[in-house]
């Protein structure tokens, strides 16, 4: 299961009152290694500025790998998060998350990022069954 959602979630979501904030917070406590390593980047962007920030750093186990997976694999919590925090999100491997500001000025450097060219050369050996 992606979420823990709570029976007066799901009862609104079943009579299709659900209020975006309330996911958010779904997710965040549903996803608390995800929600952290998002929030981190997005404080590091903020600070330092330059055209992204992103992790290098493996999940420390594969319950913290699944919450990245879940997270930025489902569009509805992708989105919900890009929306909350103000950034686009990008995916590399299992665990190179990178948040990106809206300001178009970075779009070429997104571009380079999510590309067929940098997937392929942010790949390892260790990666291979993550």
């Amino acid at each position: 299961m992606s979420l823990d959602v709570s029976p007066a979630l799901l009862e609104k979501a079943e009579r299709g009152e659900v209020d975006e904030a309330e996911f958010v917070d779904c997710v965040r406590t549903s996803l608390p290694y995800a929600w952290e390593m998002i929030s981190s980047l997005v404080a590091q962007l903020k600070v330092d500025g330059g055209n992204f920030a992103d992790n290098q750093t493996p999940p420390p186990d594969e319950q913290a790998r699944g919450q990245l997976l879940r997270a930025l694999a489902s569009d509805a919590i992708r989105g919900a998060l890009q929306r909350h925090f103000g950034v686009r999100l990008a995916f590399q491997n299992c665990h190179r998350v990178a948040v990106f500001p809206l300001d178009s000025s970075v779009d070429e450097t997104l571009v380079r990022f999510t590309s067929v060219r940098s997937q392929l050369l942010n790949q390892s050996p260790e990666f291979r069954d993550c």
